[in-house]
């Protein structure tokens, strides 16, 4: 009799303990949803920003800015070969450097 109310309680007790298992199981999966989805919305988001960034930085867009703000805007280089600012003169540079 003892034996059998042993089995009885240890079954109860792992039903129990599978059941509980199974549960977080349930919501770890949700979880796991949950952060699927937000990752997937965040991603998008990125890509939108970046699509945004590429249309403001093309290079037509940004020659329609410069027309529209009358800004003379004219790369020259140095004797160097390196960029200078717009509108300044270039300055010879010793090679002793």
């Amino acid at each position: 009799m003892i034996k059998l109310l042993i089995c009885l309680f240890s079954g109860v007790a792992l039903s129990l303990f599978t059941l509980n298992l199974r549960h977080q199981q349930l919501e770890l999966r949700h979880q796991h949803a949950d952060l699927h989805d937000r990752i997937n919305a965040l991603q998008s988001k990125l890509w939108n920003q970046q699509l945004q960034i590429a249309t403001f930085t093309a290079p037509n867009s940004i020659g329609a800015t410069v027309k529209g703000q009358k800004i003379e805007m004219v790369p020259r280089f140095s004797a160097r070969g390196s960029w200078i600012q717009p509108g300044a003169t270039p300055t010879p540079h010793s090679h002793g450097d």
